[in-house]
């Protein structure tokens, strides 16, 4: 029923959208908009204590064995939540193997990481800094290092009252978690979604519908639009091995599980307007070209530059709002924090 609504949607769309009440009721029954306040972790609840403290840890190069790379390296809240790099560059200027994923909305995905191999932001946060190609730190030198500074100690003691011994790298995770719930960017998708139905252009309402009659929303769809189940890339055609390497099984990694080999986390597409390139590869740069790889690729159809136009047009819509931050002022180092080192370690 959905498939035959989106396709006379399609054929009024053609010459003018359709009746824009019709296709926000259609476009409900695959998206969620943005929640109105910042999500809850049943396990880690957020406080203004904790977002403070976490935007210090996220932008803090210190948790960093070299001092130069934070959270915000990799995820520049000024860029689209990325680094607009087809690969992040890390310790000793290593490059990393995949593609740096936006931090906007990430906490509404159902798991981190292009694998899906940490369940939260929490997870995910002790990943990059324990990564020897990426902050190459240890948890013992991060709580040393946030020991040796007073303003620090104190931000865990107001942060996390109830413990005795608040300053860990659980805790670590724990406040940048609640600081990334916080990166929630609202879209004219969003006020379309809610009701403004002028919120989207009429090339931007046509491009939606494409985006449902193709079957793209098979696996971009819920709030995220993506972000939310995991897929085989190359399901009908398998792309270049510029596009899917070879040598980057995806899920595979995680569950050794044959049947996972070249499957990934579908990709959320809030803001991917702005968060070039794209694939877990990096190695494409122009969104039409991406949607027209997607088609062939997982569509098992080409899709035509006017078509992709459209579809893009659609994508853009979905680009956010950013909150306001204002920059954290850090603590000074003192005489026992740990001295930053350049030295490679293998990996």
């Amino acid at each position: 029923m959905k498939r035959l609504l989106s396709t006379a949607l399609l054929t009024t769309a053609m010459a003018l959208p359709a009746s824009a009440s019709d296709l926000r009721q259609m476009a409900l029954d695959y998206f969620e908009p943005l929640p109105s306040t910042i999500p809850q972790m049943p396990d880690n609840r957020v406080t203004p204590e904790k977002i403070e403290l976490g935007k210090a840890l996220f932008f803090d190069p210190r948790l960093s064995a070299s001092g130069v790379f934070s959270c915000y390296s990799c995820h520049n809240l000024t860029t689209g939540g990325d680094d607009n790099m087809s690969t992040s560059v890390g310790h000793g200027w290593q490059k990393g193997p995949r593609n740096s994923p936006t931090v906007f909305n990430a906490v509404l995905n159902i798991a981190q990481f292009w694998d899906g191999r940490a369940e939260d932001l929490k997870e995910q946060a002790k990943g990059p800094i324990q990564a020897g190609v990426e902050m190459a730190n240890t948890p013992e030198t991060v709580v040393a290092t946030l020991n040796s500074m007073q303003q620090y100690r104190d931000w865990f003691s107001t942060a996390f009252p109830e413990e005795a011994d608040p300053v860990s790298f659980d805790n670590m995770a724990r406040a940048i978690e609640a600081f990334e719930a916080t990166l929630i960017t609202p879209a004219p998708f969003d006020a379309f979604m809610n009701g403004d139905e002028m919120a989207l252009t009429d090339v931007q309402k046509e491009g939606l519908v494409l985006f449902v009659d193709k079957g793209c929303v098979t696996c971009h769809n819920g709030v995220n639009l993506g972000g939310n189940g995991y897929y085989p890339f190359g399901l009908i055609e398998k792309p270049g091995a510029d596009i899917l390497p070879e040598g980057d099984k995806g899920r595979f990694a995680v569950t050794e599980t044959a049947i996972d080999e070249y499957v990934f986390r579908a990709s959320p597409l809030r803001n991917v307007g702005v968060t070039a390139p794209y694939f877990h590869s990096g190695n494409v740069w122009d969104l039409k070209v991406a949607v027209q790889v997607m088609g062939t690729a997982q569509l098992g159809e080409e899709v035509s530059d006017e078509e992709a136009d459209k579809i893009v047009a659609f994508l853009h819509s979905l680009t956010g709002e950013v909150p306001t931050i204002t920059l954290p002022v850090l603590p000074a180092e003192t005489a026992a924090t740990p001295r930053p080192t350049t030295e490679v370690m293998p990996n």
